[in-house]
């Protein structure tokens, strides 16, 4: 189903709209998703199959995908350290540093 309600589609960014001569909906072009294949050990199918029997995610694509989101915010914020560490220290992020070691692992 489409994203983008009839009565909001004149709001939407230019390359969102319609074509005339388009046939599909404009959220048919843009941020759709991909399936692809990926083969894992049984041991983490079967921890994949525990969440999902467990009803913290509805599929095994929902794990893989929450699991990929979390390893690119660790790869930034690691990429992000390494730049700090180059520079010099800046007070207003000292605080910023003081309280995002404070938070739970999973959102920091």
């Amino acid at each position: 189903m489409c994203a983008i309600a009839a009565d909001e589609f004149d709001l939407a960014p230019l390359s969102l709209r319609a074509r005339s001569d388009s046939v599909l909906p404009p959220c048919y072009h843009f941020g759709m998703s991909k399936q692809i294949a990926v083969r894992l050990p049984d041991d983490l199918v079967e921890f994949v199959d525990e969440i999902v029997d467990s009803g913290t995610e509805r599929s095994r694509a929902a794990v893989v995908t929450r699991a990929l989101k979390r390893e690119r915010r660790r790869a930034l914020a690691e990429r992000d350290a390494r730049i700090l560490a180059r520079t010099s220290p800046d007070p207003e992020l000292a605080g910023l540093a003081e309280y995002a070691a404070g938070l739970p692992r999973d959102l920091a």
